[in-house]
């Protein structure tokens, strides 16, 4: 299989990509992608998420791990993963951290592949 640099650019996000495809994903179908933003505080994360749900964004926010100080904010994005749209993407979700004293912390998609004709043992 030869990448396609012009639909996958040799950098992260394409580099991504490239190994969602390799991995048999359909980029021509819609993921859920998630864009996550980390604050040192309850209170930014809240602030901003606020801000994300007056945009009509789906979010999630959490506490990064028992006893951390840091919280995460995802945006759920509901698209089919072309490159363009995530570095438009990614350039809004910075500009929105900065604004709430946030730092961008990447994307990311869960992928699930099934094998049909692997049989399920009872």
């Amino acid at each position: 299989m030869t990448r396609d640099y012009t639909q996958y650019p040799d950098d992260d996000n394409g580099n991504l990509l490239w190994e969602m495809y390799e991995d048999g994903d359909d980029l021509n179908e819609p993921h859920e992608i998630e864009f996550s933003i980390v604050f040192k505080t309850l209170e930014l994360a809240e602030k901003c998420a606020l801000h994300l749900l007056q945009q009509e964004q789906k979010i999630s926010l959490f506490q990064e791990t028992e006893g951390s100080k840091l919280w995460v904010l995802n945006a759920h994005v509901n698209m089919i993963p072309e490159y363009q749209d995530i570095q438009d993407l990614e350039e809004w979700f910075t500009r929105i951290a900065t604004e709430f004293q946030g730092e961008y912390d990447g994307w990311g998609c869960m992928t699930y592949l099934y094998d049909l004709d692997e049989e399920v043992e009872d």
